[in-house]
């Protein structure tokens, strides 16, 4: 997985065409269905990677006791464990915690989800929603759902209040490789009127300390090119960047390329460990790599690759 701009689409509008080939299905489809696993995604306006994104089918689920639905470009879902249905976009869809839960049937090798993309997708649900319960409930509810492993362990990982795919993926590369849990997109005031906003921060590390030392402030900057890209947004970031510094903050921006190779994701954890006064030695530098595969199965093929290699020995 490389940088979030890249891999991933964060828009809650989904596309027109999409939509309408789901409304025009719709009208043959029997009652009880509903649009779900990608499809939902695109519907609900999901972050997605490219291995996602590339499955353009309509999924469409109903309760097991129906039969599957055939149709040319239609993949169809048996649901052994009910799903809430939600309306959205005029169509009927499984709701957001049970899409996410959803994602486990598309985990494991040759399938197009890993583990980033249950947190990415986990982190804009979760934030729409306010909490991470529901996610939890919807995989609690479920017996032996496909990919739960991975699911529970990115759920860990999910956090309220991310606000794309570009700040979710740098956050868990600076926290995996050591650093402390920023706050996510909070609103900064300033120290001198506590009635002034100075700006909301993606990334936000206060470290208060004892006197004679100072608090280490920092701020990261998630710099998405098709957010920050316009005369009008820079104009405003510059300002909003000298009322920050203006007030002791250190902001450090995270761009597109800072997040492509192991090279620039190590760099890029150094300055930010550097900014926050963390000696370089107490990092994990190789933990800043995206991961796919969860522990689990990261584990259980060091066992066969093991086994393997004592039985050929």
């Amino acid at each position: 997985m490389t940088a979030a701009e890249d891999l991933h689409v964060d828009s809650h509008h989904p596309p027109q065409d999409l939509l309408g080939r789901c409304r025009a299905l719709a009208e043959e489809l029997p009652a009880d269905h509903a649009f779900s696993h990608t499809t939902a995604m695109r519907i609900h306006g999901l972050p997605m990677s490219y291995a996602m994104e590339e499955d353009d089918r309509i999924h469409v689920v109903r309760p097991i006791t129906r039969s599957r639905i055939k149709q040319p470009g239609v993949v169809g879902h048996r649901a052994l464990h009910p799903r809430q249905i939600t309306t959205a976009s005029g169509v009927r869809v499984v709701d957001l915690a049970d899409t996410w839960a959803d994602l486990g049937e598309m985990i494991g090798r040759g399938r197009p989800v890993g583990l980033d993309d249950t947190i990415v997708a986990g982190d804009a649900i979760a934030t729409r929603l306010g909490s991470r319960t529901p996610l939890a409930l919807a995989v609690a509810a479920r017996n032996r759902p496909r990919g739960k492993r991975t699911l529970i362990e990115g759920l860990e990982e999910v956090r309220v209040g991310s606000a794309s795919p570009g700040e979710t993926l740098s956050r868990i590369m600076l926290v995996r490789c050591g650093l402390p849990e920023p706050q996510l997109n909070v609103p900064i005031w300033s120290s001198t009127d506590p009635c002034r906003l100075l700006g909301v921060g993606d990334l936000v590390w206060h470290l208060r300390r004892q006197p004679p030392l100072k608090d280490i402030k920092v701020i990261g900057e998630y710099q998405g090119a098709a957010f920050h890209s316009s005369p009008a947004q820079r104009r405003h970031d510059r300002v909003r960047l000298r009322g920050f510094q203006r007030d002791g903050w250190q902001v450090e921006f995270i761009w597109n390329a800072d997040l492509h190779t192991p090279e620039a994701r190590q760099l890029t954890v150094a300055r930010f460990a550097s900014a926050l006064e963390l000696e370089r030695d107490s990092l994990s530098l190789a933990a800043c790599e995206p991961r796919f595969f969860s522990t689990y199965a990261m584990q259980l093929a060091e066992q066969r690759a093991s086994f393997r290699l004592a039985r050929s020995s």
